[in-house]
């Protein structure tokens, strides 16, 4: 049984390495690269520290006559420079990492292109992600198709609790809350289908609130939007607050057109916020 467990374990990070560390996107690639840097650095100490610590164990056996022993030793200079030097080193370069990342990498910042970015409005609500293109004046449920190599600016707010937005192969996660507007910036750097997913824990249908980010040509980008635009629902505020019936497992669909400054009126709050996991769900308008 606990040889099963332990490959499940590495099954499961497998699936990690998978998504984080094969990244297609260019915020990924720049995380994946701190993160290799950050674990060179630490490998830096660690090896040679496991290394010392075996060539101790065998040097001073007690088999050994030729080991000194020192039983009265208590101090010495060079040693404790040793000690506290390498530590301090270490710290320096992973802080100086993570303030240089942390700014060249701000969720806020935008990604340097001769392209302008694609907007996009995005809404998590129990239990699914609502897609808008305020450009195009179309929306989606539960899957997000974007040009590949078009920077993507997202604006992500909650209809309901606190959640998060991440699409692993991209790169960066952020909050999505209640009342409130995140920005994060994105770019699929070739055309592929990347699994994206609910971060944060959010109540019985949190397993299944997942989309899939389709990254097309900018011709097929095109095509699509120009192919749903007035076809399908438009997504009003009556639409919208259907939308908030908790749901699980939702299958993918599209809205021919979107209300005007929809997304600011959700939050704002000026419409009905959804139920929550430990509320109990109202009938939907």
């Amino acid at each position: 049984m606990r040889v099963i467990r332990w490959v499940g374990i590495v099954l499961l990070l497998q699936g990690c390495d998978a998504a984080v560390l094969f990244p297609a996107g260019t915020i990924g690639k720049s995380e994946r690269s701190i993160l290799l840097d950050s674990l060179a650095i630490m490998l830096a100490i660690v090896v040679p520290t496991v290394l010392a610590t075996l060539w101790c164990a065998w040097w001073f056996r007690a088999s050994n006559p030729r080991a000194r022993r020192s039983p009265t030793w208590s101090y010495s200079g060079r040693l404790e420079l040793l000690v506290w030097s390498i530590p301090a080193l270490v710290v320096l370069f992973l802080g100086g990492i993570a303030w240089i990342g942390s700014h060249q990498l701000d969720p806020a910042q935008p990604i340097v292109s001769n392209v302008a970015p694609l907007e996009l409005e995005v809404v998590s609500l129990d239990w699914k992600w609502l897609f808008i293109y305020p450009q195009q004046g179309i929306a989606s449920v539960n899957r997000l198709i974007v040009p590949a190599a078009v920077p993507l600016h997202l604006r992500i707010t909650s209809a309901s609790v606190f959640n998060v937005f991440f699409v692993p192969r991209l790169g960066s996660e952020i909050y999505s809350m209640n009342g409130m507007t995140s920005q994060l910036n994105l770019q699929a750097d070739e055309p592929g289908v990347y699994p994206g997913l609910s971060a944060q824990f959010s109540g019985d249908g949190f397993a299944d609130m997942a989309f899939d980010v389709h990254a097309v040509s900018a011709e097929q980008f095109a095509q699509w939007a120009s192919a749903t635009q007035g076809h399908g629902p438009p997504l009003d505020d009556a639409a919208y607050q259907a939308l908030l019936a908790q749901s699980q497992n939702v299958k993918p669909y599209t809205y021919g057109r979107v209300a005007t400054g929809l997304f600011s009126r959700i939050t704002r709050q000026e419409l009905p916020s959804g139920y929550g996991p430990l509320a109990s769900p109202r009938a939907a308008p």
